[in-house]
């Protein structure tokens, strides 16, 4: 009687770590949050304008709306990880149990956002206080934004981070040894640093282009995605650092190019009344 012979399993592409079957439900349930962030978004959007700085948002204000920001644009992209944390590598845990684990890596991987939050609100301080006190310095900033996000594109962070967020299985097998405190809490907010590494430049592209511009947002998050889960990726990455470049010298000479740091946007209402 001849032996069957199994075939091997395929290969695992980047950004593809378990079966469609098993991803399909919490794809739907990523896509569902990240819809919501995305309504949220653009409704208060429709009621603030793009004027240079923290639009006269308080700290905790801004952060807010920068975290909803944040699961508009990552979760599509975190999904898998997350998934694959939860399903395939710590199998302890099913049902309701299982969606607890998700909400956990992923309040984890939105808190390594909001700490970059932080940063980004000094910088939007600083952008808009040069603005609105040095005339001409709108462009000097925008090309130097542009400038600084083809570095990181270009640079060996993003590469390393990239790397990790395309192909993050040896790193969630490392992390199965975590203690068992907050462990998905930790675990997300550990991953979730790997992709701030990762897209920090993308995001500073959002004080030239304006933090409440919708379209703008659109476009990066599907940058972001097709980085972490395209074959060609890596490549479109390199694509985004020579297109940052290009903005970076138009800037210079086209004003509609940096409707953030403009200082004659519509009046504002930050909590979006009236």
């Amino acid at each position: 009687m001849p032996h069957l012979r199994l075939a091997p399993p395929a290969p695992t592409r980047p950004g593809v770590l378990l079966p469609a079957r098993d991803l399909a439900v919490a794809w739907v349930l990523m896509v569902l949050l990240a819809a919501l962030a995305w309504v949220l978004t653009i409704g208060q959007a429709r009621h603030m304008g793009m004027e240079p700085g923290t639009m006269g948002l308080a700290l905790p204000l801004f952060l807010l709306l920068w975290v909803v920001m944040m699961a508009a644009m990552m979760l599509p992209s975190v999904a898998p990880v997350a998934i694959t944390w939860v399903r395939g590598i710590n199998r302890s845990s099913a049902g309701p149990g299982r969606t607890l684990r998700i909400t956990g890596f992923v309040c984890g991987y939105l808190l390594a956002w909001t700490a970059f939050g932080l940063l980004a609100y000094g910088a939007l301080a600083a952008t808009g206080h040069l603005v609105d006190r040095v005339a001409g310095s709108g462009r000097w900033i925008g090309a130097a934004a542009f400038l600084l996000a083809a570095a990181q594109q270009f640079g060996p962070l993003k590469r390393v981070c990239l790397r990790h967020c395309r192909n993050p299985m040896f790193q969630l097998l490392q992390y199965s040894r975590f203690r068992p405190w907050a462990k998905d809490l930790r675990v997300g907010a550990h991953h979730g640093l790997y992709c701030v590494g990762c897209c920090w430049g993308l995001m500073i592209v959002l004080i030239p282009l304006g933090v409440m511009n919708v379209a703008a947002m659109a476009v990066l998050a599907a940058v972001i995605f097709l980085e972490k889960l395209w074959r060609q990726g890596p490549w479109l990455a390199w694509a985004v650092g020579f297109a940052f470049l290009v903005l970076a010298v138009l800037s210079l000479s086209q004003d509609w190019l940096l409707p953030g740091l403009e200082t004659s946007g519509p009046p504002m209402d930050p909590m979006g009344i009236g």
